[in-house]
């Protein structure tokens, strides 16, 4: 069975964040990623991490404004100080947090401004990332998301992004796999984790069902069996990475509405 992480911005909101990590634990996960942890304290989240059992595994370097519709810096010409400041603060929790990986959203494609541009931009700011990581310990992840979620978003298709990894080609510079977002631009789910994670390119996994983006036990992609293909791939030496469920609870934030939706992963 692929080794789960919990998403605590979307499962347990019935329950105020800080308190997410012992809901998440008593339900058997053992790691946790998040969008973002930096409007609360991070020796508070450490706290609860320890107290709880729980890995951190993943959460997002800061994306700019998200109130007012940002979804990330780092394709956007003339706000590379912006960026670099946010990833500083980004590894200053990923140290005390004891986090393997950051993920640094791609951003939206401003009108008018052509795509070099934004590429070159892009670029640079990972590989300037990837560097400062790198004597860190920690991974730059970047990932490929659908245009009905987040429009306008720079970054869509797995090729897209193993060749930026592959061009700037700095070691810790990996792809985060979102299986939903795969689904919905791509497909053929199945044969891109055979493509791509014996690679050693994806150090992270994400799952929703599709395309409601509720619990992996409903839509139109078959999980069991992709979780069947993970399996695989991992007893073959060819993945060791955690799969983070990134859904929406289709109870909704009542309480036990994440947990009442967990059937899927404890059957199997």
């Amino acid at each position: 069975m692929p080794r789960f992480a919990a998403n605590l911005s979307m499962l347990y909101n019935e329950h105020a964040f800080l308190d997410r990590f012992a809901a998440a634990a008593a339900d058997g996960f053992k790691a946790v990623e998040y969008l973002f942890p930096y409007a609360f304290e991070a020796a508070d989240i450490a706290a609860r991490l320890q107290g709880n059992g729980l890995q951190q595994v993943l959460f997002n370097a800061p994306p700019g404004d998200w109130d007012a519709g940002e979804r990330g810096l780092a394709c956007l010409p003339g706000r590379e100080a912006e960026f670099r400041a946010g990833f500083a603060q980004a590894l200053a929790y990923a140290d005390a947090l004891q986090c393997p990986r950051i993920h640094v959203m791609a951003g939206l494609a401003p009108a008018g401004v052509e795509r070099a541009a934004l590429q070159a931009t892009y670029e640079a700011n990972l590989a300037w990332a990837a560097e400062a990581a790198q004597d860190a310990g920690r991974q730059v992840l970047i990932e490929p998301i659908n245009t009905r979620d987040i429009p306008g978003f720079f970054l869509n298709r797995q090729d897209e992004a193993h060749r930026i990894v592959q061009a700037i080609g700095a070691p810790n510079l990996k792809v985060q796999m979102d299986l939903y977002h795969c689904q919905i631009v791509e497909g053929d789910v199945a044969m891109k984790l055979r493509q791509y994670l014996p690679t050693g390119r994806v150090a992270h996994l994400q799952i929703a069902g599709v395309p409601q983006r509720h619990e992996p036990d409903m839509g139109e992609l078959h999980h069991p069996y992709l979780f069947q293909v993970i399996d695989e791939l991992t007893a073959a030496g060819q993945w060791d990475g955690w799969v983070g469920c990134e859904y929406r609870p289709a109870r909704g934030a009542v309480p036990g509405g994440t947990s009442s939706g967990l059937g899927w992963m404890k059957g199997l």
